[in-house]
C-alpha cells in the first residue's frame, strides 16, 4: 500500500472511531442513566446524563482533531483549505476545552481536587450534618 493511501486510511479510522467513540458514549450513557439510576431524583439523573456523555463526546472530538492533522499530510493544500481546517481544529478544541471544564468544574490551570466523573453530587436531607457536595 503507498504512503498517501496508508495516512487517507488512517485518517478515515480516526473518524470512524471518533464518531462510534461519541454515539456509543451517548448511548450507554442513556441506558445506564435509566436503568442503574432509578432511585435517582430526575436532577440528578440529568446531571449523571450530562457528565456520562460529557466523556465521550471530548474523547471523540479529540479523535476528530487527530483525523484531521493526520490528513494534512496526504494533500497538499491550498491556503483556503489551511484556513479551513485551522478553523475546525479551533472550534473542536475549543469545544473539548469547554466540556473539560463543564466535567472537572474548574479551569484547567486551577489546582484543587478533580470533580469525581459519572457522579452528580449528593445533596443531604435536611437535618444533616455535612454540607452538601458541589
Amino acid at each position: 500500500m503507498e504512503f498517501t493511501r496508508f495516512v487517507a486510511l488512517a485518517a478515515w479510522l480516526f473518524e470512524a472511531l471518533g464518531v462510534s467513540v461519541m454515539v456509543l458514549g451517548v448511548v450507554l450513557a442513556a441506558v445506564v442513566t435509566l436503568v442503574r439510576d432509578r432511585g435517582r431524583s430526575i436532577r440528578e439523573r440529568y446531571r449523571l446524563l450530562r457528565t456520562l456523555i460529557g466523556s465521550p463526546i471530548l474523547l471523540g472530538l479529540e479523535l476528530l482533531v487527530a483525523a484531521d492533522i493526520i490528513r494534512t499530510v496526504t494533500e497538499s493544500p491550498t491556503l483556503g483549505q489551511v484556513f479551513v481546517l485551522g478553523l475546525i481544529v479551533l472550534i473542536r478544541t475549543f469545544l473539548s476545552f469547554t466540556l473539560e471544564v463543564e466535567l472537572e468544574g474548574r479551569w484547567p490551570w486551577q489546582q484543587g481536587p478533580r470533580s469525581r466523573r459519572g457522579t452528580p453530587p449528593v445533596e443531604e436531607e435536611e437535618g444533616g450534618s455535612e454540607p452538601p457536595l458541589r
